[in-house]
């Protein structure tokens, strides 16, 4: 709130933690629909096809349930973003509410954790798009695929959040599209005995019911969710206040979870083998095509690969390397990476080289992990575990900043949820893919390493700060 000793800057001011004001230098264009739209995008309408057959054999045949478990379970952490976005309006996503919240340091530690799951994504979407590209046209390499996704989405971003806000709106409507053809041509196949007709087998199967193997389906099935909370980072850029960055962030999640439910519980009921898919998985990933080919031939199933390839290598792609981009940008703006990655583009109000540095990033990583034979499969893993364990310190940083610093007696909102969210992502994380455990504790002591150097050299973490009128 105002007060006398401090002069007003408006609510888009913030004072950094030494005393220094920071006005953000992004635009506010974006309201309710636009940050809807981003989040849809981000996570993709149709992004179980192309996980759809992994997520089926780890869940004993109940991808819906994995689903549904991973929704609920995200929808705490995205109240516990809604709080922090409340408190904190900036960009920078678990990176500043971890760090404001609890403490500079951690808030270093949390970035570092969801960057291991920003700088990723990107790379693992024009891999699989690319791969995906390939198979419908051999005469083009997955490299070649891979250099043409990156440069136009980096050309397409450069241009603005305006920019990728229209283009993304049209990708978005045409996914929905495709996913209103597979419904209803789904769901006439087994109104007409195709498959194996109406059942709650998808959602709730007694016979294979276990709770590690759910989970661990959960751990998988997260990746389609993860994105949800790159809208948190547009928060400098969004129109309507905090309030309507929780709106969007709730909205997107549940709307995003019917999709996948809606989808996976069809296919699941046109596998044509489902003993065989359970014993052996889906090492090709062409498990829901089957099920597409199943249900009305050859053509829906390529129309379903390939608006899932230009789904991941170009939508969803092109707003993950926005969102990372405003992580990288925010973290140096306080300083915490170099600084020629916090430069804003006057013309066009994005940080020109911090998308630049994302492509570069994403390219390099997707043909090292296109050379590799378990590449996608690594990349997943690496980045499921990432983002749990940054939205397990975001519950935390919910409880410290309102419970213990705020003195809040609302023990629902600031305690009761975030902890119910924190249990839930732990156990998913304890199930998760034991090399991805061991890859993502070495990146965390590289980031430890990392910290340790930036207080030798004098340059301790220091946040941009709180906001000058900031919600209770």
């Amino acid at each position: 709130m105002r007060t006398q000793s401090r002069p007003y800057l408006g609510t888009n001011a913030a004072i950094t933690n030494t005393g220094r004001y920071y006005r953000p230098e992004l635009r506010r264009t974006l309201g309710f629909g636009a940050l809807l739209v981003y989040g849809l995008i981000y996570m993709v309408p149709i992004a179980p096809m192309g996980i759809f057959g992994s997520v089926y054999a780890s869940s004993g045949g109940m991808p819906a349930m994995a689903y549904l478990v991973g929704m609920v379970a995200l929808a705490f952490t995205a109240a516990s973003y809604a709080q922090m976005v409340k408190a904190f309006p900036l960009a920078g996503s678990v990176y500043n509410y971890a760090g404001l919240g609890i403490g500079a340091p951690v808030g270093f530690l949390a970035g570092w954790l969801i960057l291991l799951d920003y700088l990723l994504v990107p790379s693992l979407l024009y891999l699989v798009a690319a791969v995906a590209m390939h198979s419908t046209v051999p005469a083009i390499p997955v490299w070649l695929w891979l250099i043409g996704f990156v440069l136009l989405n980096t050309l397409v971003n450069h241009r603005g959040i305006r920019m990728t806000a229209r283009f993304t709106t049209v990708m978005l409507v045409g996914e929905l599209i495709v996913l209103a053809v597979f419904v209803a041509v789904a769901v006439y196949a087994l109104a007409n005995g195709r498959g194996q007709g109406f059942s709650w087998s998808p959602l709730f199967n007694a016979d294979t019911l276990s709770s590690s193997q759910v989970f661990a389906a959960v751990s998988v099935a997260v990746l389609s969710f993860i994105g949800f909370d790159g809208i948190s980072m547009l928060a400098e850029e969004n129109t309507g206040g905090a309030g309507q960055i929780g709106r969007a962030m709730a909205a997107a999640l549940g709307l995003a979870g019917l999709l996948f439910i809606a989808q996976t519980w069809l296919a699941s009921l046109l596998v044509a083998d489902p003993a065989g898919l359970l014993a052996n998985g889906d090492p090709e990933g062409t498990a829901f095509y089957d099920s597409a080919r199943l249900a009305s031939g050859p053509w829906l199933a390529t129309l379903c690969a390939v608006a899932t390839a230009i789904a991941w290598g170009v939508a969803n792609s092109m707003v993950a390397q926005v969102a990372t981009s405003r992580l990288l940008y925010a973290m140096a703006r306080d300083r915490q990476l170099p600084k020629f990655l916090a430069k804003v583009s006057a013309k066009h109000s994005v940080p020109m080289n911090a998308l630049s540095l994302t492509a570069f990033l994403s390219l390099a990583i997707g043909l090292y992990m296109n050379w590799r034979t378990d590449g996608i499969a690594l990349l997943s893993s690496l980045i499921n575990f990432g983002a749990l364990s940054a939205f397990m310190v975001l519950h935390l940083a919910v409880i410290w900043h309102y419970l213990v610093r705020k003195r809040s007696r609302n023990l629902f909102t600031h305690l009761l949820v975030p902890a119910t969210g924190f249990a839930i992502l732990a156990y998913v994380v304890i199930n998760a893919n034991v090399a991805a455990q061991k890859l993502a504790f070495v990146w965390l002591g590289v980031g430890i390493v990392v910290l340790a150097a930036l207080y030798a050299a004098g340059r301790r973490p220091e946040l941009s700060g709180l906001a000058v009128k900031e919600g209770a």
